[in-house]
């Protein structure tokens, strides 16, 4: 039962069991009520005719009932509760007013034959039904009954009792019962066997990709895929699903291990100049170059201090909801240049909101400036504006530019332009990657363009916040 296919036969088969039982009930009870309203009808006819010749003045003796072969037995009964008439061949009886089978006259006028024989009128009202036994000629059965009555014209009243034998409605109900029960379970069975082989059937792809989830868990090669059918049913859909998620896991764990690589690579550098000038200093202490190790020092804080960052933006840091103002946190931050080898230019719009976190915000407006200031020849101008419902912070040098092929590769880790981005200059290529991935998780966008001066122009587009 821990098996799909199992639960799913074993489920079809038990609903499927529910469904023919309640349709087998109700077919039976619709039958046998069909069944004993025909019979009831037989027996009000026979008991109507019966009443009809008392009512027409027929003597008891003479009465026209139903013979041997007819398997309908009357009795008619007198309001003092003796038995007027019997069907012939009548033994036994239960379910009517009396049980006697023989007769006791009762005389009336008329009974001599003469003209004046006492008539009367069959009650109009419908018969009223009852279940009982007859025996006629040896023979016992479950019959209905049928009682009407007949008001006599001297005052007394005769009751005709009817049946009609249960034979046939109860041999028919049974023979569909034992033909359910024949053809039920087998009929159960062939469900269960069906609903097994196409669960089977639809669940092969399924055990598929779950062999070959098993075969790259231990094989750790994320580059397999896991095969697709082409039913392009939900199976279909779970499969590429699947192989879309591999294909994000391997990109993933590739951008880790280029991470580290690089992120290796990049300490070391410092780490290595930091180490040669200490052990210099100690041998000789009029060597030390104490601003290059301030200098190695700084790099190594500030690559820290990026890698942190990075390491907090990949764990999923929530970026927050804080409403600021773009044009505040861009003059604040240019404000603390003061000194730098090429001054800002302002171009902001007061009072414009944007939601999201003052420090991962602050960094990526930080980050584009020095990223500005490191290739402008004279002229850096920063602007904040509303375009479209959206808010743009743009950025913009006179420098050289960069290369409409290089523009999204510059967003990559660790990346530097081989023309000006050197470690000299105290670029490790991360200023820019991770300006892209803040603007992200604020559901903006960071794109480069040419400036008008012929430099680089980047901007960052953030939903604004008074909008909604």
């Amino acid at each position: 039962m821990r098996s799909v296919r199992a639960r799913a036969a074993l489920g079809a088969t038990l609903v499927v069991a529910v469904a023919l039982i309640a349709a087998g009930t109700a077919v039976l009870l619709s039958l046998r009520a069909n069944l004993i309203d025909r019979t009831d009808l037989q027996a009000e006819v026979a008991a109507r005719d019966v009443a009809s010749q008392i009512a027409l003045g027929v003597p008891y003796g003479e009465l026209e009932l139903p013979d041997e072969d007819d398997e309908r037995p009357v009795q008619v009964v007198g309001d003092d509760g003796r038995v007027l008439a019997v069907s012939e061949h009548l033994q036994a009886v239960s379910g009517t007013a009396s049980a006697d089978v023989r007769p006791q006259a009762q005389p009336r006028e008329g009974d001599d034959g003469d003209d004046d024989a006492v008539r009367g009128e069959v009650s109009s009202d419908d018969p009223e039904l009852t279940s009982g036994t007859a025996t006629v000629d040896g023979d016992s059965a479950d019959h209905r009954f049928a009682s009407v009555e007949v008001r006599l014209d001297d005052d007394r009243t005769a009751t005709v009792y009817a049946g009609a034998p249960l034979t046939t409605e109860q041999d028919a109900v049974t023979t569909v019962r034992d033909a359910m029960l024949v053809g039920l379970p087998l009929l159960l069975a062939v469900v269960g066997l069906v609903t097994w082989l196409v669960t089977r059937r639809a669940l092969g792809p399924v055990e598929g990709i779950r062999r070959e989830m098993a075969a790259i868990t231990r094989s750790e090669d994320l580059s397999r895929r896991v095969p697709e059918p082409g039913s392009g049913d939900e199976v279909a859909r779970l499969a590429r699903t699947t192989n879309e998620t591999l294909a994000a896991l391997e990109a993933s764990v590739e951008r880790q291990r280029r991470f580290v690589a690089d992120a290796s690579h990049e300490l070391r550098s410092p780490i290595a100049s930091l180490r040669t000038q200490l052990e210099v200093g100690a041998a000789h202490p009029e060597l030390l170059d104490v601003p290059g190790a301030v200098e190695d020092t700084v790099r190594l804080q500030q690559l820290a201090a990026d890698l942190l960052m990075l390491a907090r933006l990949d764990a999923g840091e929530r970026p927050g909801s804080a409403t600021l103002d773009p044009a505040q946190l861009l003059t604040e931050e240019v404000a603390r240049r003061a000194g730098d080898r090429v001054p800002v230019e302002l171009a902001v719009t007061q009072g414009l909101q944007v939601a999201g976190s003052r420090a991962q915000l602050g960094r990526v407006i930080g980050n584009l400036l020095d990223n500005a200031q490191r290739h402008a020849v004279a002229s850096v101008t920063a602007s904040v504006r509303r375009k479209g419902g959206r808010i743009v912070l743009a950025v913009a040098d006179d420098g050289t530019g960069v290369p409409e092929e290089q523009r999204e590769r510059i967003f990559e880790r660790f990346v530097r332009l081989d023309d000006a981005r050197t470690r000299d200059e105290g670029g490790a290529g991360l200023g820019l990657a991770i300006a892209r991935d803040v603007a992200h998780r604020h559901r903006g966008t960071l794109t480069v363009g040419r400036s008008p001066s012929g430099g680089a122009v980047f901007e960052l587009t953030l939903p604004d916040a008074a909008r909604g």
